[in-house]
């Protein structure tokens, strides 16, 4: 079969570094659009020659959002967002124009002044939104912003007006899980323009050993408190108040722990519960898994979300998981044999189903011992095949 000449545009890094790696082992022509240096680029597999990077946009970038940061703790306002996205979008777009691709596929908040570019090419315009559809994503932060009664960070109109115009622009708008796909056709999206592209996980180094899970078996059934882990951020969006909740109330019999870094708007709840949750700072991807091996169980208590690979992390683990619904959970979960699926800002329905871990900690260890044994988690390699039946699909169907 013919490769395919394929652009990957991102303004950071997301899962776009694992897809591109991947579509380039099944032989694609690739390009990455990136603003990250090529030399990290790299260390995901990904050949220099592969990469065009706006460097200095990367930089700026993070000045800025120092600079933003002060103003913010001075009171004071000032939105660098329009120049983010739209100074890189100009920069891909004079680059794209120079070549012929069949497909480029562009993440949401960067693809407006691209596809405007490339209207009248012969190309694929592909839209990848991480999350639900803007909107939604808007009124369920404004909903957790009036619970905590603290200010979010959340879709301004600017943005919000720029991605609606994208995902009409879009040929095709890839989202990343049911929940998303469901939240885009509540807004008024035609089904037949999206298309459901799960995520996954580096099975090689995620994968434990099997002394990893005997001793995890071993822990459980010896009634010692079962350790729960959450990697990710610890801020609003992400569940922290409800996290917390958790930990306060679950009793001696559970030792909470937390991977990640920690979101402004959270801070005052990090800085008053490190007696209930042991906070562990940001960590590098390859240090994850010894985090994972400790872990028993493994809790997301997310209120949005499009895919959170550490879902698909922790099932490669062997990890029970309990998490909310408004992510990915309900695609890779299956339920009381894998885990469980719990509505959002029920702190009381995951202490609930944590202490029926506690009680029956035989069925939990089998749990495990079925998840590392039976289950196969999806990893980088059938996103990359997956990503190319869609394309190709839709270049057959279009050529009728």
């Amino acid at each position: 079969m013919i490769p395919l000449k394929i652009a990957v545009v991102v303004h950071g890094r997301f899962h776009a570094f694992d897809l591109v790696r991947e579509l380039i082992k099944q032989g694609h022509e690739v390009t990455l659009f990136t603003n990250y240096p090529k030399y990290i680029v790299e260390k995901f597999g990904i050949p220099s020659q592969s990469v065009k990077s706006l460097l200095i946009h990367g930089v700026v970038i993070r000045i800025l959002a120092q600079i933003e940061l002060i103003f913010s703790k001075l009171n004071l306002t000032f939105d660098f967002e329009p120049f983010f996205h739209a100074s890189f979008s100009y920069w891909a777009s004079h680059k794209l124009i120079q070549d012929n691709f069949d497909v480029i596929y562009v993440f949401s908040g960067i693809a407006e002044e691209i596809f405007q570019k490339l209207a009248d090419k012969p190309v694929l315009k592909i839209l990848v939104r991480g999350s639900s559809h803007i909107r939604t994503q808007f009124q369920i932060l404004n909903d957790e912003e009036i619970r905590a009664g603290l200010k979010i960070d959340k879709p301004s109109d600017w943005i919000i007006a720029r991605e609606e115009r994208e995902y009409q622009l879009a040929d095709i708008v890839i989202v990343l899980s049911t929940f998303a796909r469901s939240s885009f056709i509540q807004k008024g999206i035609d089904p037949k323009k999206l298309r459901l592209l799960p995520l996954g996980a580096q099975l090689s180094l995620f994968r434990p050993q099997e002394n990893i899970i005997l001793a995890r078996c071993q822990r459980i059934l010896s009634g010692e408190p079962l350790k729960v882990l959450l990697v990710g951020t610890f801020s609003l969006r992400k569940g922290a108040i409800d996290l917390v909740e958790i930990a306060k109330n679950s009793g001696s019999d559970f030792q909470f722990t937390f991977v990640g870094a920690i979101g402004d708007d959270a801070n005052f709840l990090y800085k008053t519960n490190s007696q209930y949750i042991e906070f562990i700072p940001k960590q590098p991807q390859s240090e994850l898994p010894q985090y994972y091996g400790s872990a028993d169980i493994f809790i997301f208590t997310t209120i949005e979300d499009g895919y959170a690979v550490v879902l698909s992390q922790a099932q490669v683990a062997g990890l029970p998981i309990i998490s909310t619904t408004n992510c990915s959970a309900p695609d890779i979960i299956v339920e009381n044999e894998t885990g469980w699926i719990l509505p959002i800002r029920s702190p009381d329905a995951f202490i609930e189903r944590l202490q029926w871990c506690h009680e029956h900690r035989p069925e939990l260890a089998q749990m495990v011992n079925k998840i590392y044994e039976d289950f196969q988690p999806r990893d980088w390699t059938n996103v990359a095949e997956d990503f190319t039946v869609i394309v190709r699909d839709y270049l057959e169907i279009s050529a009728k």
